[in-house]
């Protein structure tokens, strides 16, 4: 994955509990947001170039996550939810059609269930949330660094690119950085990221799509059934062939074109 030769994204920063947080914009049409998965956006990604086509895309870094800070301020999952709220309103995505995958997925939709009014459309990418005794997670905060990569994507080098320092990045800070976002998402997530979801998956009535990398390593697909019985809104799953946990790395084309035709 090497580094965007198109029009970068425009930048800006909010303020989150009093913390700056970046936000990346790019395109034109209505506005689409996207809270990203492990790892967060250290760099803009094709999958959000093919987004960009067509709509405006919104993607703002979680606290913690690269270009954020303030997660330390986070004791509680509450406290994440509230600031994930202020996110999406500062952010100018109130109302707007939600993406999120994995940890943004887990967020995004408790944005649909407990603030309805803020989230249009809804598109989850493997979200976390939910656990099965049956069929556990698997710990990504208990990997070998050699592990990590295979679990995360189903080409593990696209995990690879998505964390080696973007370019302007101090080469002795960024695995500082890095570390920074896997506490993050510890934070809000940690153990297996069970955060007892299933509760609310009922008040979500946004039309929701649910794609699910068929070999992703971190949550069994078994898990999209899962989320589609307990949501009360329209559902549709679908399986991303040749792609892991975070399948807009392994297929962004794939991925970008599933949550376009949800949104259209």
């Amino acid at each position: 994955m090497s580094e965007p030769t198109t029009t970068p994204p425009i930048t800006t920063t909010i303020d989150v509990n009093g913390h700056p947080c970046r936000v990346w914009t790019k395109g034109t049409g209505p506005r689409l947001g996207f809270l990203a998965g492990l790892g967060g956006l250290p760099r803009w990604l094709p999958f959000l170039d093919r987004l960009a086509e067509s709509r405006t895309v919104v993607a703002p870094s979680l606290p913690g996550y690269p270009g954020a800070t303030g997660h330390t301020e986070l004791d509680t999952h509450l406290d994440w939810v509230l600031a994930v709220r202020q996110i999406v309103d500062k952010a100018g995505l109130a109302g707007a059609d939600l993406v999120g995958a994995s940890v943004g997925g887990a967020f995004a939709a408790e944005m649909a269930a407990i603030f309805p009014g803020h989230v249009g459309r809804l598109a989850l990418i493997a979200p976390f949330g939910l656990f099965d005794d049956q069929e556990p997670a698997a710990d990504p905060w208990a990997q070998r660094r050699d592990v990590l990569p295979g679990l995360m994507c189903a080409r593990a080098a696209n995990w690879s690119d998505l964390i080696a320092p973007p370019d302007g990045a101090n080469s002795v800070e960024w695995p500082i950085e890095m570390t920074r976002a896997s506490e993050a998402a510890a934070r809000a997530f940690w153990p297996l990221g069970n955060t007892k979801l299933e509760k609310r998956l009922g008040l979500i009535e946004a039309p929701t799509l649910i794609l699910w990398g068929e070999l992703d390593g971190v949550l069994p697909p078994s898990y999209a059934a899962r989320f589609a019985k307990g949501i009360n809104g329209s559902t549709r799953v679908e399986t991303i062939a040749n792609a892991g946990h975070l399948a807009y790395l392994d297929q962004p084309d794939t991925v970008a074109q599933a949550v376009l035709k949800h949104f259209a």
